[in-house]
């Protein structure tokens, strides 16, 4: 099997790589070559047994995707994007490469297969920021995507572009509506849902993090180890379950900053939690306004996604997976 991963130098990118070295097959088909793509050269994971190829490409460049698919990728993850917060500061980036760079790799796959057949499974990477206020308690399946942010409307075009090239037959798609993914490891990032992994990744390492928000801000939340177990799933499952409507909203965890203070408590005791700062901030209280809470996630659970129960689970996750199980 051959596979390309866009964005792989990306937290995600990074950890999908790594699992799929690790198993050394998808969907009972070996690996045979991996290329890994992003902005700056991904690092390569060690211990594959195949051909892996990493590289700088900017896929906003409409000369990159076509070679990029050249070699007829099986599988294609498509997780390259810039994050929301910087979406939205500079509104020609965000389109550039959120929406041009999808759209280049769509078209790329559709010349490839002009050549000889050919039809990959694409992965595609959306965002519960398709979804925009007013909400109801809890958003199921039928509700509509009305995006208040440019990253969200760059998205809910993405799942469109997505549902109309798999009609078509030119590639067999599956768009996943991510839930915030914390606790991200590493440095903070210019996500406006930062402070999420903030205030707990830090205190975490006997750091101080700031608090953006107010405690009773409630929002969607899954781990980086559930995230690329919907990678897979989403990779190896029968998608003719989906019929038309390609685009999934993926279950995750509902709990108030609040509440994950309070399971960071549990967890790690009132000294990490004390290291959190208050200082509120207009801008992000006013994106974050925007975002959906809460979430019946009903069809990707009927389709085998998985995510956590508790916060517990996902501080205790990022626990075992980045500090080696201990505080």
């Amino acid at each position: 099997m051959n596979i390309l991963i866009t964005g792989a130098a990306g937290m995600l990118g990074r950890k999908l790589a790594q699992r799929l070295v690790r198993t050394g097959e998808l969907g009972g088909r070996t690996i045979q070559r991996l290329t890994l793509v992003d902005v700056v050269t991904p690092e390569a994971p060690a211990g594959f047994a195949g051909e892996t190829h990493a590289r700088a490409a900017d896929i906003s460049d409409p000369s990159q995707a076509p070679r990029l698919i050249a070699n007829r990728p099986d599988m294609v993850f498509h997780l390259a994007a810039i994050v929301s917060g910087e979406a939205e500061m500079d509104f020609d980036k965000g389109y550039r490469i959120n929406l041009d760079g999808t759209r280049f790799l769509f078209k790329a796959i559709r010349a490839e297969a002009a050549k000889a057949p050919y039809r990959p499974r694409v992965v595609f990477t959306s965002s519960i920021a398709v979804f925009g206020a007013p909400f109801p308690e809890k958003i199921d399946d039928e509700f509509f995507t009305t995006p208040l942010t440019s990253y969200g409307t760059q998205k809910a075009i993405g799942e469109l572009l997505l549902a109309d090239y798999s009609r078509r037959g030119i590639f067999d798609g599956i768009g996943l509506r991510l839930p915030t993914i914390c606790i991200r490891p590493g440095k903070p990032n210019k996500a406006a849902s930062g402070f999420f992994s903030n205030i707990l990744r830090e205190p975490l390492a006997g750091q101080e993090a700031v608090l953006p928000v107010s405690e009773d801000v409630r929002h969607w939340h899954a781990s980086p180890r559930a995230a690329v177990e919907f990678f897979m799933r989403a990779a190896t499952m029968d998608l003719t379950q989906l019929g038309a409507r390609r685009n999934l909203t993926l279950p995750g965890y509902s709990a108030t900053v609040g509440e994950q203070i309070a399971a960071l408590t549990r967890v790690a005791g009132a000294k990490a939690a004390a290291l959190i700062r208050r200082e509120p901030d207009a801008k992000i209280e006013a994106i974050v306004a925007g975002w959906p809470r809460n979430f019946d996630a009903r069809r990707a659970v009927a389709l085998g996604f998985r995510a956590e129960s508790s916060f517990d689970e996902i501080i205790r996750a990022h626990i075992d997976d980045e500090l080696g199980g201990r505080l």
